[in-house]
């Protein structure tokens, strides 16, 4: 494991996570329980994600994304049997039956879906659910939803390569304007975290970043 790496990326999401909430209570409003720091899964770049989420600190969140994968449903009751053994929340993209199916905590919704939110959140009280944002238009759609996740801030690859950076003061001044907390996603690593502090970010996500920090050697 990369402990400095992990170090860092923990210490900044449980500052900004801290942070927010901060703000929240000195606005009267309660806020969701959201995790810190969330793993998000991608086929292509952590073809094991199940080996990551069983390292990751107690209180932090995965988001596993199938993409239509044939094994699907395999990887995700392996990624619940870890997350519980870590005390880690699991939230699945998009796919509500196999959420329900392997017990996971909620849901991810890509920005595509986020007008499903309401419905769900009436469905599934219990569930925690956020969604995607890569626009102004899509943060004021957040309706419903427990977190935005705003990306790319910085350069990134996989689905975002092709999407320019918003930077950390685009990025600020986006989740000023968003009335659900936001998280910092795409090319968020332990060398450009600490530039997130004071963003308003309730928190990190990130896909390669939190692999090599957190996964096996």
């Amino acid at each position: 494991m990369n402990r400095s790496g992990a170090e860092i990326l923990w210490e900044v999401a449980s500052v900004l996570a801290r942070d927010a909430a901060d703000v929240s209570r000195a606005r009267g409003e309660p806020g969701p329980n959201l995790p810190p720091l969330l793993f998000f899964t991608d086929p292509a770049r952590t073809p094991r994600p199940w080996e990551t989420a069983a390292r990751l600190p107690a209180g932090s969140g995965v988001v596993y994304r199938s993409f239509g994968a044939p094994d699907a449903r395999e990887a995700a009751l392996r990624l619940r049997e870890a997350t519980r053994r870590r005390d880690v929340l699991l939230l699945i993209g998009l796919d509500a039956d196999l959420a329900e199916a392997v017990g996971a905590d909620g849901l991810h919704l890509p920005e595509r879906a986020l007008a499903q939110a309401p419905a769900l959140a009436a469905r599934q009280p219990g569930w925690r659910i956020t969604g995607a944002a890569h626009t102004a238009g899509a943060l004021s759609r957040a309706t419903g939803l427990d977190a935005a996740v705003l990306s790319p801030v910085f350069a990134a690859g996989g689905a975002s390569a092709g999407r320019a950076a918003l930077g950390v003061e685009a990025f600020s001044d986006l989740v000023r304007t968003a009335t659900v907390p936001v998280y910092a996603l795409g090319g968020v690593n332990a060398a450009n975290a600490r530039a997130l502090i004071g963003s308003g970010a309730c928190g990190l996500a990130g896909v390669s970043a939190i692999r090599t920090a957190f996964g096996p050697d």
